[in-house]
Order: C-alpha cells, then structure tokens, then sequence
C-alpha cells in the first residue's frame, strides 16, 4: 500500500506527458485510445488537494478568471432574487450548483495539463483551447447536464408544493424562514437535500473523470461517461470522500457572498485534474 500511494504522489507532483493527444492546435481525426481505469487510494486526496494549491499559486489569474465568472453568475442570482423579495429561492440553485461547477473547471484542466507537460501559460492559448470545445463533445456533455439540473429545479418546485401546499408558496415571501422552518418546512428541506444530492451524485460519476477525459483526448462523451463511472465504481471510498470534499468546500465557497469561490473553485478544479491523472493510465 505504501508503494502504491508513494507512486500515485509522484504521479501527481512530478510532469509527465499527456495521455492522449491535445487540441491545442488541432482536433484529432481519429478517435484516441481509451485508458486503463487504476485504483487509487483515500491517502491520495489530501495530497491532490495540495497539487491543487500549487497549480492555482502557479497560475492565479487564470484561475481567479475562470472562477470570478462562477462566482458572478451566483452574485447575478442573488441580487434578481432579493430585489424580488424571494431570496428562499436560492436554496435549489445552491443545491444545484455543484451540478454545473464542472463545467467552470475546463479552463482550469487545460491550466493543470500544461503546467504538467511543461507548456506555456498564456491566455490566447488556453482561452483557444476552452473555445474549441465548441467543435468537440463537451457541448453534448453540457446537455446532459443542463437537462439534469432543470429537471432537479423541477423536483424542488414540486416538492415544496407537495410538503407546504401552494398557500405556503404565497406566505414565503413575507415569511421564508418562518415557513421552512415551522411544520413541513424542515421536513421539505430534508427531502430536497437527498433529491439534490442523488442528482449531484449522478453528475459527480458522469463527470469526474468524463469531463477531463472529453479535454485530454478525442473521444465520444457517451464513452466518457461510461469511462466515468467506472473509474467511480473501481474506487468507490476515495470517490465518496471526494465528492463529499468537493461538496463541503463549494457550501463553504458560497457562504459569503458566492465569493469563496474565487479561491475554493480554482483549487478544486486543478485537483479535479490530478484525480483524473492519477485514476486513469
């Protein structure tokens, strides 16, 4: 075991080539090899957290970038839902953030990838990079995802409508939290947070690995998302505590105004990266 966690820290810390084909300059004509899922232990988290850290030290404007505008987009959120007076509306888009903070994290990959394979850091190349995902399979992707996160607004709106009745919908406004947290209320919360939590489970397994695989190399995302989930069933415990990791520090992020994520999202997405490398070959 202490082999095997030495050797996942040297893959994370030490440059090492990029396992497929990249589309810095080019869109690969023929599909790339698929890689071979590996095991890789709960001791490995903390140090990929750590690798994390350093990328986002090494490059903080690309990450304060990338993040700032998921940062923004929660800000835009807040302000239209408090100028309506219904600010308790928030609490489903927070559930279903860490549906769509993947996503935030592509510009991140291509960041942590060229600070692996020893290649420059610079805007044209790395916004280029992110821009021709256009042509490839991560809008497909996107689609999934966004067909799953309005179908959990769609859960959240029914299931307070099936706790608090459609007469708690008008009171709320006046009242929120005496309304969510009298009566159904705590009960509805409860029920809400295990839906939303099977649905970001269900995107964790489809994208922790299927998100920088479709970046790293030229395959379909129906193959990624398979490629996904089985990396997450090969590690099952190291998985469940990541995303349990990812989901704490993104709450955390959100807390003071969205703006913990100008730090908590940029690490989170270079490590997202060095779990990927160091759970395919």
């Amino acid at each position: 075991m202490a082999e095997a966690i030495e050797g996942g820290i040297e893959g994370t810390m030490a440059p090492r080539p990029a396992a497929g084909p990249t589309v810095d300059s080019r869109i690969a004509e023929s599909p790339s090899p698929l890689p071979e899922i590996r095991d890789m232990p709960v001791a490995m988290i903390p140090e990929v957290l750590r690798a994390g850290l350093r990328d986002f030290l090494r490059a903080p404007a690309f990450g304060l970038f990338f993040s700032g505008v998921y940062a923004l987009g929660g800000i835009v959120l807040w302000l239209i839902f408090a100028a309506r007076g219904q600010e308790w509306w928030l609490t489903p888009f927070i559930l279903g953030f860490p549906l769509i903070a993947p996503f935030a994290a592509i510009g991140l990959y291509e960041v942590s990838r060229r600070i692996e394979a020893g290649e420059p850091l610079d805007w044209p190349s790395v916004l280029g990079v992110v821009f021709a995902q256009k042509d490839r399979q991560l809008p497909s992707m996107a689609v999934v995802v966004l067909l799953l996160f309005m179908f959990w607004m769609f859960i959240a709106h029914m299931t307070f409508a099936l706790f608090l009745g459609f007469q708690a919908m008008t009171n709320v406004t006046s009242d929120p939290w005496g309304v969510l947290l009298s009566g159904n209320g705590p009960a509805m919360l409860a029920f809400g947070g295990l839906v939303g939590g099977v649905f970001a489970a269900v995107l964790f397994a489809f994208t922790v690995v299927g998100l920088p695989l479709l970046l790293d190399r030229e395959i379909d995302f129906i193959t990624a998302i398979i490629t996904s989930v089985q990396a997450v069933a090969a590690n099952p415990a190291a998985m469940a505590i990541w995303a349990m990791v990812i989901a704490g520090l993104l709450f955390l992020g959100m807390v003071p105004m969205f703006l913990g994520l100008l730090v908590v999202l940029p690490v989170l997405g270079h490590a997202s990266w060095h779990i990927y490398r160091n759970l395919t070959e």
